[in-house]
């Protein structure tokens, strides 16, 4: 049976969640969600041609994520961290919530993170075009990188999902309605702080067993939209991404921990007992 190490594991996690969240992302974009139109604003484009213009841009997003599923060439990670860091901030831009760009932090640090644990952005042009590696090991060095990337995409999108509890965002005041929540907005504030309070525990000490937590709150919450439930379920795969990666890569800094641990315990036990042993000798 093949053996998947922690390494692997956190580069197939952030690979799928790429692709999945710029499919669902795309997927918008061919079914013309109308509030696209206030982002093409933003360049001055009308509402007649953002129509006409969601499904060309909603194909190319669900083509990128099928080639990181695929065969993920290392541009395309690029891009993709440079595009989900764009249609983030149009969120704010077109006058939505600032949260609502920080709580998609997922969309361009879980392809970020992604770039940095297979070796960075690139070494030349050539290099761009070729696909990110599996790497069977990391050194300390790009897992503290990676751990650290992800410590704070978890922590931003839960702080900036928590904030647009605090303000009541209508479309997460329906998900308490439909689930049947007599007072949404009493329900909203509880989630916000309990969402704000998560986030600082991850900045601070993210175990693991509160990231195993926060990852099934996560992945389960977010399948109450009244519309498109799963599209905007598949859409927030980077976040999810997020989590779960950094649920392996503590347990390969946990296991390095211990080793270094023991190894100094084990010199420890050698340099105290030299004497002993000279005599031996």
């Amino acid at each position: 049976m093949l053996k998947i190490n922690t390494e692997q594991k956190v580069h197939y996690t952030l690979r799928i969640a790429c692709a999945l969240c710029f499919i669902g992302h795309g997927s918008f974009g061919i079914i013309t969600k109308t509030i696209w139109c206030n982002y093409f604003s933003v360049f001055g484009i009308g509402e007649a041609l953002s129509f006409k213009l969601m499904p060309f841009v909603g194909s190319i997003d669900i083509l990128l994520g099928l080639i990181i599923l695929i065969y993920p060439i290392r541009a395309v990670v690029l891009w993709l961290v440079i595009w989900g860091f764009i249609t983030a901030l149009l969120r704010p831009l077109s006058g939505e919530p600032f949260p609502e760009f920080i709580e998609r932090f997922g969309n361009f640090g879980t392809p970020l993170a992604l770039l940095i644990l297979s070796g960075g952005v690139a070494r030349n042009f050539k290099s761009l075009f070729s696909p990110v590696k599996i790497k069977t090991s990391i050194d300390d060095k790009t897992l503290t990188n990676v751990t650290t990337v992800l410590r704070f995409v978890v922590f931003f999108l839960f702080v900036g999902h928590g904030c647009l509890n605090l303000l009541e965002k209508k479309s997460l005041l329906d998900q308490y309605i439909a689930l049947g929540f007599i007072n949404p907005a009493d329900t909203a504030q509880v989630v916000g702080l309990f969402e704000i309070v998560a986030a600082l525990f991850i900045l601070i000490r993210p175990l693991r067993p509160v990231l195993l937590v926060l990852f099934i709150w996560k992945v389960s919450s977010e399948l109450f939209y009244p519309r498109y439930e799963f599209f905007e379920w598949i859409e927030r795969s980077g976040s999810y991404g997020a989590i779960l990666a950094l649920w392996f890569a503590l347990e390969a800094t946990s296991s390095q921990s211990r080793f270094f641990y023991y190894k100094r315990k084990e010199a420890k036990v050698i340099h105290e007992n030299q004497p002993y042993l000279n005599c031996l000798n």
